[in-house]
């Protein structure tokens, strides 16, 4: 295992295409429920909670080795919304793409040939650090870090909000995210047990209901 190769994982500058992506910030800024750092981190926190926990529940047991498809079918089943649906499959598309280039593995290749489109990322990811050596905590700390980050360098762009408070955001959410990624990674270990049943199912209804929104609208700075 290295360590090494989780900092590259976790790297905002790993090209899997997230920066295009607000994780729900941007409608949350139009709307009026992000308007300073504060609000930020209550959006954070909330989607950490809830779209983060099962993104980190997903890729922990895709690096512990089960099934991915049967596990990009359970990240389909805890995505009611087509938008986010899809936005999952176009990052986990170009999360593939970046992974295979920079830990090429014959699960990679294998999960790349049954799901051309793009399996969901979270389950990318997973897969990803597995190939890298990396743990199942590794890959739920990986992706819950991703799930706020996001929405965090979004504001910056949205609000100007000072980077230095949006970056003390993500440092104030340090203890939810190490609870956050230990949930994933323990729901992970029971998959044996109980199937992907055991994965976290936490819903966030007002992120789908405005990703739905957002995916329609004419003009917009981020994919989502």
């Amino acid at each position: 295992m290295s360590r090494a190769a989780l900092l590259v994982l976790a790297d905002g500058r790993f090209p899997a295409g997230g920066h295009a992506h607000s994780g729900g910030a941007e409608p949350a800024v139009t709307a009026g429920r992000i308007t300073d750092a504060a609000t930020l981190e209550t959006f954070c926190r909330g989607r950490l909670h809830t779209a983060g926990l099962v993104a980190a529940g997903l890729a922990a047991a895709a690096a512990a080795g089960h099934d991915p498809l049967l596990l990009d079918d359970a990240a389909d089943a805890r995505t009611p919304v087509p938008a986010l649906r899809q936005v999952a499959r176009r990052l986990g598309r170009q999360m593939m793409r970046a992974a295979r280039a920079t830990w090429p593995s014959d699960a990679l290749d294998a999960l790349a040939t049954a799901r051309p489109r793009g399996a969901h990322q979270p389950v990318v990811l997973g897969l990803a650090a597995r190939s890298a050596g990396l743990t199942p905590l590794d890959a739920a700390h990986a992706v819950a870090y991703e799930s706020i980050s996001g929405p965090a360098g979004a504001a910056v762009r949205l609000l100007s909000l000072d980077p230095f408070d949006a970056t003390a955001v993500l440092a104030r959410l340090a203890a939810d995210l190490d609870r956050v990624a230990q949930q994933g990674a323990d729901a992970a270990e029971r998959v044996v047990a109980e199937g992907t049943d055991a994965l976290p199912a936490a819903s966030a209804p007002l992120l789908d209901i405005t990703a739905q929104q957002h995916a329609a609208w004419p003009v917009r700075l981020f994919a989502s």
